[in-house]
């Protein structure tokens, strides 16, 4: 990430630096895709339909600037590359899994109730 903060203000700070992290649409489901173990770029993008090739690669750089995922590159033809989380990375997981957990449960109280038919 190009922008450097400064989190020593108060008690919200912590919050504010981790949405910083994790924040934007593709971080949290890269994150939480990564969970379930290493993935190739294509693997991800295949998960993610509604990302661009450009925009997963820059926020993997971020996440990877981070500390949160590791890049993985094989000297083979043609190149192969694997993002996997790091410790850091994988201390997420609760959070992650909190935020698929509370995201289930909004989506199912937004839906419109169900009509019977007579």
């Amino acid at each position: 990430m190009a922008r450097h903060h400064d989190y020593a203000c108060n008690q919200g700070c912590p919050v504010e630096a981790t949405l910083n992290l994790i924040g934007g649409k593709w971080k949290g489901v890269v994150l939480y895709h990564l969970l379930d173990g290493t993935r190739r770029f294509g693997e991800l993008r295949r998960t993610m339909p509604g990302v661009t090739q450009r925009m997963l690669t820059k926020q993997l750089r971020e996440l990877e600037d981070a500390g949160l995922v590791r890049r993985e590159v094989f000297a083979e033809v043609p190149p192969r590359v694997e993002y996997s989380l790091t410790p850091l990375g994988e201390s997420l997981s609760p959070i992650i899994e909190a935020l698929q957990r509370w995201g289930v449960a909004y989506l199912r109280a937004r839906q419109p109730p169900q009509r019977r038919r007579a």
